[in-house]
C-alpha cells in the first residue's frame, strides 16, 4: 500500500509528459479516421495500457500487451464467479475449469512479473544501470531487495501491488473516459461548456499541472459520470469482527459487497432525476452534491481504503479529454447501442461508437 501512495505521489510530479506523449500517438491515429466512425472503448484501452505502461513499468503497451491479455480474462472469470458459494473442502478434491484456468493466469502473471524484475535486477548486476529505476516497478524490486524486514514486500505482495496498479490505471480509466466521451456526445451543451473551458485555460498549448488543477467544469462532468457509471460495481470487504449493521449482524469472517450504484442512484439521496446526467450537481463540489453525506459517493471507495488510483485516473482522463476538446467535436453514431455490462468495471457490451470532426481545418 505505501508503494502504491508513493507512485501516486510520483505520478502527478513526473509522468503528466508521458501521458501527453501516449495522448498524441492516439490523436495522431485519429487524424485518418476524421468523420468516420469510431469505437472509443477500445481506442482508450490501447491509450491507458501505453499510459500505466510507460509511467509505471517503464515499457510500453506492446511489451505489456501479454500481461494485459492475461489481467482481462482474469477480471472476467473473476466477474463471473464472484457470487458463488465456494466450499473448501471440496474445492481441494475438486476443481472447475474456470477454476484451474484462473490458477495458470495467476500463475503467468506471476511468471511475467517475474520476468520483468529480473530484467531490472540483471541490468544492475551487469553495471548497465545504477539502480532499479524511479518509476513503479523500480520502488517495487527496491523494496523486495530491502535489508530491513520491516520495509521487504515478499514475492506475493509484489505481484499484487503490480496487478493492482495494472488495474487500477488501465481498466478504471478506460471505462472512465469511454462514458464520458459518450455523455460529451449525448450533451453537446456540456462538451462546449467543457471545451470552453479548456481553450480559457490552455489555449492551444498541451495541459500541464497548474492548469488541470483549474478544471472545474471538467470536475464536474467526471465527477456525474463517475456516479452514473462508476469504475467498480461495489466494494468487497471481509469482516474482521462481528458488527450490527442497522438491523443485520454481520458474523466475522464472511465477505460482503457494498453496492455503491445503490447509493449513487438513490431519489432520495440525488433527487428525481437520479438517473440523468447532469454534472451542476457538482458545482459547489461533492459535499454540497451530497448534502455532506459522505457514503452517498465514492466511486473510489471510502476512508483508509480509498483507490490510490484515484489521483492517477482523474489526471490522466482530464489530460486526454483536454487534449481531444482542443481538435474535435464529438458526436455519437446511430450505431451505438447503449448496454452497459458489469466486469468489475463498468463496460458497453457492444462498445461506444462516435464521429469526430475537426474544430480546425489542416
Amino acid at each position: 500500500m505505501l508503494l502504491l501512495l508513493n507512485f501516486g505521489g510520483l505520478f502527478g510530479q513526473n509522468m503528466t509528459p508521458a501521458i501527453i506523449v501516449s495522448v498524441e500517438t492516439m490523436l495522431e491515429r485519429w487524424k485518418g479516421q476524421e468523420g468516420k466512425e469510431i469505437e472509443v472503448y477500445n481506442e482508450f484501452r490501447l491509450l491507458t495500457s501505453e499510459v500505466i505502461s510507460r509511467t509505471a513499468f517503464g515499457s510500453n503497451y506492446l511489451e505489456g500487451e501479454k500481461i494485459f491479455a492475461m489481467l482481462n480474462k482474469l477480471t472476467i472469470l473473476v466477474s463471473q464467479n464472484i457470487s458463488k458459494t465456494k466450499i473448501p473442502f471440496i474445492n481441494k478434491l475438486w476443481k472447475s475449469a474456470e477454476m484451474l484456468e484462473s490458477e495458470n493466469l495467476e500463475k503467468g502473471i506471476q511468471d511475467y512479473v517475474m520476468e520483468m524484475i529480473k530484467k531490472r535486477e540483471d541490468k544492475v548486476v551487469s553495471g548497465e544501470a545504477d539502480s532499479f529505476g524511479n518509476d513503479f516497478l523500480g520502488l517495487l524490486v527496491n523494496a523486495y531487495h530491502d535489508l530491513d524486514d520491516k520495509n521487504r514486500v515478499s514475492l506475493e505482495d509484489l505481484v499484487g501491488e503490480c496487478k493492482t496498479i495494472y488495474f487500477a490505471g488501465q481498466e478504471t480509466v478506460n471505462s472512465l473516459l469511454a462514458w464520458i466521451v459518450l455523455h460529451l456526445a449525448i450533451h453537446g451543451d456540456w462538451q462546449e461548456k467543457a471545451r470552453r473551458e479548456v481553450i480559457d485555460i490552455f489555449g492551444n498549448q498541451n495541459p500541464h499541472l497548474e492548469g488541470i488543477a483549474k478544471l472545474k467544469i471538467m470536475t464536474m462532468i467526471i465527477n456525474e459520470t463517475l456516479r452514473l457509471y462508476g469504475p467498480s460495481n461495489g466494494l468487497p470487504r471481509t469482516v474482521a469482527r462481528e458488527v450490527q449493521l442497522g438491523k443485520l449482524v454481520l458474523p466475522a469472517n464472511i465477505d460482503v459487497l457494498s453496492l455503491n450504484i445503490g447509493l449513487h442512484r438513490d431519489p432520495h439521496l440525488w433527487g428525481d432525476d437520479v438517473h440523468h446526467f447532469k454534472p451542476e450537481r457538482f458545482a459547489e463540489g461533492i459535499a454540497k452534491a451530497t448534502n455532506y453525506t459522505a457514503a452517498a459517493f465514492f466511486p473510489f471507495g471510502f476512508g483508509p481504503r480509498s483507490c490510490v488510483g484515484m489521483t492517477l485516473a482523474t489526471i490522466e482522463t482530464k489530460i486526454a479529454l483536454s487534449m481531444i476538446l482542443q481538435r474535435y467535436t464529438i458526436t455519437i453514431s446511430p450505431a451505438y447501442v447503449h448496454s452497459p455490462m458489469p466486469i468489475l468495471t463498468i463496460r458497453p457490451r457492444h462498445g461506444i461508437q462516435i464521429i469526430l470532426e475537426p474544430l480546425h481545418s489542416c
